[in-house]
């Protein structure tokens, strides 16, 4: 069978192909009988395949405009190819919306006609109506300003499915708000002038509609708390006292929060009769978060004694906060190295989005100090399912903090119940049991509550209750038909033997109108694990009812199935690692981590259009601002120089920091107005470190929030170290070009260090191990291991990490001590060594100098070159220049040029001469290039080679430079003078601030002088260079051999 069915598909095929031969000669056919030649069968095949041609471009350009409409980022990438896109093409994941502002800037003063309309009308009578006191209450003036809200930028989101459409605003509102409020009763008039609230709004648009208006309802939220600022005025003023000013802003705040910030939010329905509008008001939570707070790690020490002059340690302890859901640990008295263990579940409403921030203090009698905070957005739980990471610590210079986080998933019946409160049973948790569950209770209405006295209404409020937690709903004034709309949230241990009750009471005397109580068990058996029906109220009136609707949702943990084990936490021996043995281990045994770090080069550039903070006579004469930035990164601190009297400073200055791939992390600007007292602030931006980590380069214009305006500008750039050393001079060389004028030299390298254990230490005091630690030492920086328990032996098993910048020069230095400081042996690695290993690493025993006679440590050390974007244009394509300016230029061997794209930079000669024959009177090495960023020229001076003597004592050379034609002081640079030597390297940067097009009308004059004795001030010429900048490519740059002249030559 199988063989007839195969001879029948090759007899089919052959017939295809027949009949396609005989449709490709149907055209020649056809020609024959027409009787029309040759000529035109060929003009009709060239029409036919340009025709043919034109459709398959078409097709092709409409597939690629799909491509592109469908996903711009990916589309332009891969027309890219393999090469880097500019650093000005970007994507950011928050967009401007200009068109936005404009539209409410127009649509401001109808606004607030409508809150003049709402506040009279609907606010003042509902105030009247609250209290006796308050029947004289009037507004007396609304006037929302002139300066609208203001939407920095708006960042959309996938739906959790298709019929939503979330979208993130960044608002920002500082307005000249005035609202003044009269009682006329007391005689008492207050108000507001001015106001800033400042915050994330999520507006969620649901659900899309096959008809107009296409969306059903908009819902609105603060997924944070904003910061909010008041100016109070009338009797108000006593709340700007300190202590009363932020109480009274915290108590507004508390009141929005429990308006606006999530849980709570605001549903304006946009169609009638919208039958999911108590679903969107009150949706079930996206998932839970179960939080393992662990423990902690190099904490900085705050307490002080005696003045500042004994240094103690710090009294730590935790707050997270997650929304409106607060927690705090309790206190680990005098530790820098807390373990807490505790567990804290937090309800998760929407993903991405919602946060956990953490913040660590130091407990004290008066103000605690804060040790550092971190957040991490919960949408990484979700894909992780399970979380476990040492979080560096923000803000507080130092300190890791080790936290556990698991995703609960909730289940909407009770099939994996039995199997939650099994795995509930084998976790110790503090200071509350894991929970099984969660009871999600809408309360929505009641109907014909009792009236306690004769005519008069009540004011009915609910409270609910599970086990000994209780929430409250808001007070309904005057109404025995009273409508809450409200959700309350209850973790349940045991939904099996747990109740809910319920207390409807009459506000303010408190009195009882009505009770119910309803066990849980019940919910178990019911569809979905839900009960939605009115509940008669027991010792209320006859038809007194409840309407309610109660789900409960089972927390089920889905873990991954191929879930590494717990991270080891640094500074601890790992457990799979046995160390009784005898045999020890040949290689170190670093965790996966280790050396996967980056480099964040960040570039502060400028900012424009500051707050202007400084005031002169009591702010009759406004001025400007001395503005500087706070940089924080993977728990540093940098901060840039002031600039005096600026509102669009250039700073011009570079940072770098060691990174990780933790999420969470972020890269926060702060910028201040330096002044004698307290500094003003002027603004914060920040950027997702994980956002700079995968797109490499990050070149935008931030704007500021928390302000009415201004904007920085910043370059990030991550670095990731390559083991090898091809690209190591180019990289020496473009970091000497790129080198700004203020700050470090640029990194070259990135070390990583893994210190394992030690063998054979000496004993203390001749019988007595050692408790040794181990220090480490590149250049300035610093860094020590714990310390081990006392052993000839020790243990570490921590990993480093070091900037270096001249790997030729620089060393590791280690030493291991023993606790009161004592050597017990050294070790210094000249970075050469590594630079001439395969893989520039090395991994094994190594002796230590010092110690015993055997005594070693292992270690494992690799080295990493940090190729930055120009680096790499640089070296992408090679090619030999000969100069043809003058005076001719002549290339090193083995100089390369960048190709385009790029700076054109070429390699750093050896020390010794070049092979070309040498000029009558040597040659000077000189990079020329214009500065884009700091709108500088730039020349760097590297050396000179074979000067030709004038006596017979060597010369002490130096060059001077002048700027032509201006001869005067201004212009004139100088290097450094060489003593005796006719090949002197110099290697220095000097920088002239003038534009490039100022540069290119300008020669430059180079000088090469040795001074005839210490008391004359005559010198001794040997020789000159007289270069046409007009001539040289000023933009891309470029490190070249000249042949100096006579000074009595001619330019």
């Amino acid at each position: 069978m199988e063989r007839a069915l195969c001879r029948g598909s090759e007899r089919g095929s052959g017939l295809l192909s027949l009949g396609r031969g005989l449709l490709w000669a149907l055209p020649a056919y056809a020609a024959g009988l027409l009787g029309l030649g040759a000529g035109a069968l060929v003009l009709a095949l060239a029409l036919y395949t340009g025709w043919r041609r034109r459709r398959r471009n078409r097709e092709r350009g409409m597939r690629l405009a799909a491509q592109l409409h469908g996903d711009e980022e990916a589309a332009v990438r891969g027309a890219a190819g393999r090469g880097e896109l500019p650093a000005w093409v970007s994507f950011p994941d928050v967009e401007r919306a200009e068109w936005l502002n404009k539209v409410l800037a127009q649509a401001w003063p109808f606004f607030g006609q409508y809150m003049e309309k709402l506040l009279v009308e609907n606010v003042a009578p509902a105030i009247r109506a609250s209290n006796t006191h308050l029947q004289t209450f009037t507004f007396t003036k609304v006037d929302m300003g002139e300066k609208p809200l203001r939407v920095l930028g708006v960042r959309a989101h996938p739906g959790a499915h298709k019929k939503q459409i979330l979208l993130d605003l960044n608002i920002s509102y500082v307005g000249d708000v005035q609202i003044d409020v009269e009682v006329k009763k007391f005689f008492c008039k207050a108000g507001v002038k001015g106001m800033q609230l400042h915050g994330m709004l999520r507006i969620i648009l649901e659900p899309l509609l096959g008809d107009v208006p296409i969306v059903g309802a908009l819902t609105m939220f603060f997924i944070r708390r904003p910061t909010l600022d008041i100016n109070w005025t009338g009797m108000t003023n006593l709340l700007d006292i300190p202590g009363l000013s932020s109480m009274s802003d915290t108590m507004i705040m508390d009141a929005i929060s429990s308006f606006l910030v999530l849980p709570n939010r605001l549903l304006v329905p946009l169609v009638p009769d919208l039958h999911e509008a108590a679903q969107l008001r009150c949706p079930l939570p996206r998932g839970v978060v179960r939080v393992h707070l662990l423990r902690a790690r190099d904490l900085r020490s705050k307490d002080r004694f005696m003045g500042g002059l004994v240094k103690g340690k710090s009294d730590p302890y935790a707050v997270l906060r997650v929304g409106t859901q607060v927690v705090t640990s309790r206190v680990i008295d005098d530790n820098l190295n807390p373990v807490w263990d505790e567990v804290y579940e937090f309800i998760v409403h929407e993903v991405p989005g919602q946060e956990m921030e953490v913040e660590l203090f130091d407990k004290d009698p008066d103000q605690d100090d804060l040790l550092g905070r971190m957040k991490l957005d919960f949408g990484e739980v979700l894909k992780a399912r399970v979380l476990e990471e040492w979080f560096p610590l923000q803000e507080g210079g130092q300190g890791r903090l080790h936290l556990r986080l698991e995703w609960l998933t909730l289940m909407s019946d009770t099939s994996k119940l039995d199997q939650v409160l099994e795995r509930n049973r084998t976790i110790v948790a503090k200071p509350e049991p894991p929970s099984a569950a969660i009871l999600v209770v809408y309360l929505d209405r009641a109907e014909d509550l009792p009236m306690k006295k004769p005519g008069k209404e009540p004011n009915p409020m609910v409270q609910v209750s599970v086990q000994d937690v209780t929430r409250e709903s808001k007070v309904v004034y005057n109404t025995s038909a009273p409508i809450w709309e409200d959700a309350f949230r209850f973790f349940l241990h045991d939904p099996m033997n747990q109740d809910v009750d319920i207390q409807v009471k009459d506000d303010p005397r408190q009195s009882s109108l009505g009770s119910l109580s309803l066990p849980l068990s019940r919910l178990l058996t019911a569809p979905d694990l839900t009960l939605d029906q009115p509940f008669q109220l027991q010792h209320s009136g006859p038809s007194s009812r409840l309407y309610m609707k109660l789900v409960l949702r089972v927390l089920f943990f889905d873990a991954p199935e191929n879930g590494g084990p717990p991270p080891t936490p640094p500074g601890q021996p790992d457990p799979l690692t046995s160390t009784s043995g005898t045999q020890r281990p040949t290689h170190a045994s670093p965790d996966p981590q280790f050396g996967t770090e980056h480099v964040l080069r960040i570039h502060l550039l400028e900012a424009e259009n500051l707050i202007a903070k400084d005031n002169f006579f009591k702010g009759m004469v406004r001025g400007r601002s001395d503005p500087y930035v706070k940089v924080r990164v993977a728990g540093g601190v940098f901060r840039s120089r002031v600039i005096k009297e600026n509102l669009n400073p250039r700073w011009n200055e570079v940072y770098e920091a060691i990174v990780d791939n933790v999420p969470g992390q972020d890269v926060e600007f702060d910028l201040f107005d330096k002044d004698i007292d307290k500094d003003d602030f002027l603004g914060r931006c920040k950027v997702p470190l994980r956002r700079v980590l995968s797109t490499r380069i990050v070149d935008e214009w931030l704007p500021l929030e928390e302000v009415k305006s201004g904007r920085l500008h910043v370059r990030l750039e991550r670095l990731s170290p390559h083991p090898s050393t091809a690209l190591l001079e180019q990289v020496l060389h473009t970091n000497s070009l790129l080198q700004p004028a203020r700050g470090e030299d640029l990194a070259a390298a990135l070390l990583s260090v893994f210190v394992d254990r030690a063998a054979d230490l000496p004993l203390r005091k001749g019988s007595k191990p050692p408790a040794a630690f181990a220090s480490l030492a590149v250049g300035t920086v610093t860094a020590k291991t714990k310390t081990c328990s006392p052993s000839t032996e020790p243990v570490w098993d921590e990993g480093f990490s070091f900037l270096s910048r001249r790997p030729h020069g620089e060393s590791l230095e280690l030493q291991v001590k023993e606790e009161g400081g004592q050597p017990l042996g050294t070790l210094t690695l000249p970075l050469s060594q590594l630079l001439a290993t395969e893989g520039l690493a090395m991994d094994g025993w190594v002796p230590l100098a010092g110690g015993g006679p055997s005594s070693q440590i292992l270690l494992r050390v690799q080295l990493g070159v940090l190729v930055s974007q120009q680096a790499e244009a640089g070296a992408g394509s090679v090619s030999l220049d000969g100069g043809d300016s003058v005076p001719q230029p002549t290339e090193a061997p083995g100089e390369e040029e960048g190709g385009a794209g790029g700076l054109r930079q070429r390699l750093l000669p050896t020390d010794s001469p070049p092979e070309q024959a040498e000029g009558p009177l040597g040659r000077l090495q000189l990079t020329v290039w214009y500065h884009g960023d700091e709108r500088k020229l730039v020349a760097i001076v590297h050396g000179c080679r074979k000067l030709r003597p004038v006596s017979k004592e060597l010369p002490d050379p130096y060059v001077s430079l002048v700027l032509l034609p201006d001869r005067s002081r201004s212009t004139k640079r100088k290097t450094s003078v060489q003593k005796r030597t006719l090949n002197p390297d110099f290697n220095e940067r000097f920088e002239w601030d003038i534009s490039l097009e100022e540069a290119s009308r300008r020669k430059l004059e180079a000088h090469v002088k040795s001074p005839l004795s210490f008391m004359s001030r005559e010198k001794e010429a040997l020789g000159k260079l007289h270069l046409d900048l007009a001539r040289v490519d000023l933009s891309e740059g470029g490190t070249h051999w000249y042949e100096l002249q006579d000074e009595r030559s001619s330019p």
